[in-house]
């Protein structure tokens, strides 16, 4: 059976804390591990979740700055260390190309992992996975940022008391079109997912977030900090939960949390994003993804 996943390898802002280590985020999709924003110490994160290097096919960073990029060279490390036999698609922005090589060569590593290379820049661009797109959209940061999007292709599911009425079985059922297709079967919306971090509200971030079935967003302040928020090019949970809302999003995981709040504060993150569907992340957490539905 197939896994959709979102697992936690780390929740803090720019400070590790005692309890939040640096970001990190591991969405296992179907065997295909998409590794986001390894911060410091997203390595050993990895070992406490039961995650490897074997896992990974995809790394990708939003921007340059240490707490979503410092943990490049130990997964790059682990790559090689480990014998990952398969490629490793890595998407960065172009315009850090410069920090993306000092961190790819940090130190001297054992082996040569196989890294494919995909740096986006202007308004971003759509790569193609293994049964997936990747989109990259910019946001408005205080330097060069990027947003994810993972779509799966909408698809359809198969009516079998339908395809009995009209003795269709075997090889004939992928050859349906037409009508009879209509008949025979319900659209299938294929899941998505979108990763956004560091950036003030723009139109690129409802882009990234339309129709998502998990939202993975920073909610860097609680709302008594929104102008600061703004000047830093971060977001608040209430602005989070507004996007969300606007958007249809199923799951809304709220991360990337400044250490100036304590754990008496977490549920005022909760309370201001004021969305059923919202989960707090913490380190190590397991968030699955909504399970996948036909249109009745």
């Amino acid at each position: 059976m197939s896994t959709r996943e979102l697992v936690v390898l780390g929740t803090a802002g720019a400070v590790p804390t005692r309890r939040r280590n640096q970001n990190g985020y591991l969405l296992r999709w179907d065997g295909q591990g998409v590794l986001f924003d390894p911060g410091d110490g997203t390595q050993r994160q990895m070992t406490h979740a039961g995650a490897s290097a074997t896992e990974l096919r995809w790394l990708c960073v939003t921007h340059f700055h240490g707490d979503h990029s410092l943990g490049v060279p130990g997964i790059v490390q682990r790559l090689g260390r480990d014998g990952v036999p398969h490629a490793v698609h890595a998407v960065y922005p172009a315009e850090g190309a410069e920090y993306w090589e000092r961190l790819k060569h940090a130190t001297s590593y054992h082996g040569s992992p196989t890294l494919v290379e995909h740096p986006v820049s202007g308004p971003g661009e759509t790569l193609q996975g293994n049964g997936f797109t990747l989109t990259a959209l910019a946001l408005a940061h205080s330097i060069p940022t990027y947003g994810y999007r993972l779509a799966e292709p909408d698809s359809r599911t198969y009516l079998p008391e339908k395809l009995r009425e009209h003795a269709i079985s075997g090889a004939a059922i992928r050859a349906l079109s037409g009508p009879l297709l209509e008949e025979c079967s319900t659209p299938r919306p294929g899941q998505k997912v979108a990763f956004v971090m560091d950036t003030r509200l723009c139109d690129n971030v409802f882009a990234l977030a339309d129709g998502v079935d998990m939202l993975i967003i920073e909610s860097t302040f609680l709302d008594t900090e929104t102008d600061q928020a703004h000047e830093r090019g971060h977001l608040t949970a209430r602005q989070a939960g507004e996007v969300a809302r606007a958007c249809g999003v199923k799951t809304l995981v709220l991360t990337h949390f400044s250490e100036r709040y304590t754990a008496g504060e977490d549920h005022l993150f909760m309370e201001q994003a004021a969305f059923p569907g919202a989960v707090m992340a913490h380190d190590l957490d397991h968030v699955a993804l909504p399970a996948r539905r036909a249109v009745s």
